[in-house]
C-alpha cells in the first residue's frame, strides 16, 4: 500500500476504484482521494470514513465508462477469478475504467501459495490438489474443509506466470516483488 501511494498522488479530487478491496487496505493510508470499493459480495453496513463507498459487482464487466477513474487498484483479486479466460475479460476491464493501474497478484513461481498457505501445492495437477489440500496445507490442517469447499477453491485459484502477465497487461510496466531473491508477486502499473 505505501509503494502504491508513493506512486500514485492520492489527494482530494482523485477517483480510485479498488476492484476486491476492502475497508482494511485503505485504514492503512487514510488517503484524501474518493475510494469505490468494488467486490463480488455484499460488505454489509459498515461504518466508512466519508470519501469511502462500497459497491458490488464484477471485476470481469466494471459497470463504469472508460477512463472513469483516475486509477484502478486491485490487490490479489485477479487469481480468484477462475480462468484464463476470466483473466483477460479481469484485465480488460481494469485497464478500461482506469486511466492509472495498480494491479498485484501472487507468482506462480514462488514455491510457497498463499492462499492454501502451502508449498508447491499450486504446481501439481489440480487432481492432487484436490487430494493434498485438506491434509498438507496449513489451511486444510486449520479449517478442515470438507471436499466440496477444497474443490471450490481448486477451481477458483489460477496463479499467473510472468508472460501471461505481461500479455494480460501490454500498456503497462510489470514489476517483480521479491522475498529472499525470489519473485513472490507481480504488480502492473501504469502511470495515468
Amino acid at each position: 500500500m505505501e509503494a502504491f501511494e508513493r506512486e500514485f498522488s492520492l489527494g482530494p479530487g482523485v477517483r480510485v476504484l479498488d476492484v476486491g478491496g476492502t475497508p482494511r487496505n485503505w485504514a492503512i493510508l487514510d488517503p484524501e482521494a474518493e475510494i469505490v470499493l468494488l467486490n463480488v459480495y455484499d460488505v454489509g453496513e459498515q461504518s466508512l470514513p466519508p470519501n469511502i463507498r462500497c459497491v458490488q459487482g464484477d471485476g470481469t464487466a466494471l459497470g463504469f465508462g472508460d477512463d472513469e477513474f483516475d486509477v484502478c487498484f486491485s490487490n490479489s483479486t485477479i487469481e480468484h477469478v477462475h480462468s484464463l479466460e476470466h483473466q483477460r475479460a479481469f484485465a480488460s476491464e481494469v485497464r478500461r475504467v482506469g486511466r492509472g493501474l495498480w494491479l498485484q497478484t501472487p507468482a506462480r513461481s514462488f514455491p510457497f501459495e498463499p492462499h492454501w498457505l502451502g508449498f508447491f501445492i499450486h504446481w501439481l495437477p489440480k487432481h492432487w490438489q484436490r487430494r493434498v489440500a485438506r491434509n498438507f496445507t496449513v489451511w486444510g490442517l486449520v479449517n478442515r474443509p470438507n471436499q466440496e469447499q477444497v474443490d471450490a477453491l481448486v477451481d477458483e485459484y489460477r496463479l499467473l506466470d510472468y508472460r501471461e502477465m505481461r500479455e494480460l497487461f501490454p500498456d503497462c510496466e510489470i514489476r517483480r516483488e521479491r522475498f529472499l531473491g525470489l519473485t513472490k508477486s507481480y504488480v502492473a502499473v501504469r502511470r495515468a
